[in-house]
């Protein structure tokens, strides 16, 4: 089986993956109406995340002070 489709079946939900990021699920969904959030999958209706895309993302927001910019 190749890698990319076992990273397709351990997608994780938006539920889950607002829980992984400590995110609500609202917070979530308009993180990625506005595109702010973690990549995701469109599957049909369905929209997952892979988990190595929810850890790029939250490594991306890592800073050091309050008060330095973004």
């Amino acid at each position: 089986m190749s890698h990319s489709l076992d990273a397709a079946r351990s997608a994780l939900p938006v539920s889950a993956a607002a829980q992984y990021l400590g995110l609500s699920v609202s917070t979530l969904n308009k993180k990625r109406l506005t595109g702010d959030g973690p990549q995701f999958f469109r599957l049909g209706r369905r929209v997952v995340y892979r988990q190595i895309e929810l850890d790029q993302w939250l490594e991306s927001h890592r800073r050091f002070s309050t008060s330095v910019a973004a």
